[in-house]
């Protein structure tokens, strides 16, 4: 099982996040969302916050790098086996603290990734 954190999730439907969403949730991979507006996604709720989380396998951000700041240590902490920085989250700081941490780390596009059987 892939439980997958989308951080950086958004109730609007015309964005790569929500897509990814919809994908993820095709494929019957357990989603989280954390968000900085509450909505729903595919019967999941975005959440507002760092609520505490386990058996997360992997990470994909569609925040910028400055906003992901605030997430390092927690993202960190919950020791999730990869991150994905997709297009527009690229981060070499935040990807080189993750290496630091065995967390595995990629510049990478969800939406591909699933639609190329790869993900």
């Amino acid at each position: 099982m892939k439980r997958t954190l989308i951080l950086g999730a958004t109730p609007d439907p015309h964005r790569y996040a929500y897509r990814a969403v919809e994908k993820l949730v095709l494929k019957e991979i357990e989603v989280v969302l954390i968000g900085i507006r509450e909505g729903e996604i595919q019967g999941a709720k975005i959440i507002i916050g760092k609520p505490v989380l386990s058996d997360i396998h992997t990470v994909t951000i569609y925040l910028n790098a400055q906003k992901q700041r605030e997430y390092y240590d927690y993202l960190i902490n919950l020791k999730p086996k990869r991150i994905i920085f997709n297009p527009g989250a690229e981060n070499f700081e935040f990807m080189q603290m993750a290496k630091k941490a065995g967390i595995e780390t990629q510049f990478d596009c969800t939406l591909v990734m699933l639609s190329v059987g790869n993900y």
